[in-house]
């Protein structure tokens, strides 16, 4: 992302980006961007649930733990002699499952498909916090931008007020009453929009502080991290206020934004490489292993077990054998239509199902990608018919009308109305190329790759 001056608007305009105006601390796109991706807990919280599913793919690689068993056996009820009846026993035993077929070696597998996708998630969630942020800041940059256009537009109404004044008081031209009440309601107007936009302008800062504040950050970051010292402190909604420079974003992939015709099959190609499809390509692999532990449940589970009976000697002091005894145990899956058959049947059709997420999320990212690329034509067409033909229009068009009124040869009313035209010009070029931004960062969302 490049941070440059923009191509020239007008003069009016670029005036009023360099005017001096009492802000706090400035901040940045790429600033509030920064911000936003360091002090995302999202981020935070995708951490914890790799390092989560990582410990239980070592653990679902383990056998599970042996069952120890100690028992008295045989033991007569009359007397409860250990060494009156021959087959009284104390019984020591362990016994081991063995799970079905490759099932740890295919359960540890999908964890690691499932933790593998992590990694791409956060990636496209910094992708979309950088392309969030930038919308709440250009509008809030706008806002800011247009209070600056305003503030300096309306010295030049109220210098007609003072013209109007001064001429129908010396009783000169053909100032009346009627213009002095004119040029005193556009200022009261100008004072109006100046309060709407003060709204926006702090309601797009307070929504851009949840992004830049650092609130709470210690609370979710792992030990040993500490929050950003620049974060809530020196960029809170109180004092905040924006650079003065509209930044001039780069397309990444500017052969598919300006190429008239492209194919679905090719923007596909190039979405395939988005970390939110790649997330998605990492369940789908998760999911076909899935399948392939539902099929173990086919195979029958196993288990070893082994026992140690000690026996006492008889009461007349003869010894008697101790007893040792092994076994193996294993189910009989037989009955698998009303069991193993509908989990196979319900894991392959959940794979299905996330495959269609796949392929709905591509078809939803080239829908958007090309209604952003059709409006940055039509806006690319409008920021040059401003810029040539309809910004010196209107300012040749105000120029005249205050020439003609100062000679006795026009209507204040004509002056106003060619000076509200002009700002409402020179505002709306501003909006036009702040929009072209604000698409421009849409459209490098869908670009973002490894």
């Amino acid at each position: 992302m490049t941070s440059r001056i923009s191509l020239p608007i007008t003069a009016g305009i670029i005036a009023s980006l360099i005017s001096s105006t009492s802000y706090g601390a400035s901040l940045s796109l790429q600033q509030a961007i920064h911000l936003a991706q360091k002090n995302d807990p999202w981020l935070t919280q995708s951490q914890h649930i790799q390092a989560a599913t990582t410990a239980r793919q070592i653990a679902a690689g383990t056998l599970p733990d042996p069952k120890m068993s100690v028992g008295l056996a045989n033991l007569p009820t009359d007397t409860f002699d250990f060494d009156q009846e021959p087959m009284t026993q104390l019984k020591v035993g362990v016994s081991q499952m063995f799970p079905r077929g490759n099932s740890l070696a295919l359960k540890q597998q999908q964890l690691k498909l499932q933790s593998q996708q992590h990694p791409f998630m956060r990636q496209d969630r910094k992708a979309k916090v950088a392309a969030n942020v930038s919308q709440l800041w250009f509008d809030a940059y706008l806002a800011q931008e247009s209070i600056a256009l305003i503030n300096r537009n309306r010295s030049l109404f109220e210098q007609l007020a003072g013209v109007a004044q001064a001429n129908y008081a010396s009783a000169m031209g053909k100032s009346r009453q009627q213009d002095i009440i004119r040029a005193q309601l556009e200022l009261t107007r100008l004072d109006d929009r100046l309060t709407n936009l003060l709204q926006q302008q702090e309601m797009q800062l307070q929504a851009l502080s949840e992004w830049t504040s650092d609130a709470f950050i210690n609370e979710v970051k792992p030990t040993g991290h500490s929050a950003s010292p620049q974060a809530l402190s020196h960029y809170s909604a109180s004092g905040l206020a924006l650079t003065r420079k509209l930044p001039n974003l780069h397309i990444l992939k500017q052969q598919l934004v300006y190429t008239k015709v492209t194919t679905p099959q090719t923007l596909a190609k190039h979405f395939m490489q988005h970390p939110a499809v790649k997330a998605l390509d990492q369940q789908i692999q998760a999911s076909q292993t899935e399948i392939k532990l539902a099929e173990q449940k086919y195979k029958p589970e196993w288990g070893v077990n082994a026992s140690y009976s000690y026996r006492d000697d008889d009461p007349n002091g003869n010894d008697r054998a101790d007893f040792f005894s092994v076994g193996v145990t294993f189910d009989l899956p037989l009955f698998t239509a009303n069991r193993q058959d509908k989990e196979v049947q319900a894991a392959a059709s959940q794979a299905e199902a996330i495959k269609t997420e796949k392929w709905l999320l591509l078809r939803n990212m080239i829908a958007r990608f090309e209604t952003a690329k059709a409006q940055l034509k039509r806006l690319d067409q409008r920021l040059s018919l401003y810029q040539s033909q309809l910004l010196p229009q209107m300012h040749q068009q105000a120029e005249a009308a205050l020439t003609a009124y100062t000679n006795d040869d026009g209507d204040f009313a004509e002056v106003v109305r060619a000076r509200i035209a002009e700002l409402n010009a020179e505002i709306d070029a501003l909006t036009i190329h702040v929009a072209k931004q604000k698409t421009i960062a849409q459209l490098n969302y869908f670009f973002t790759t490894n």
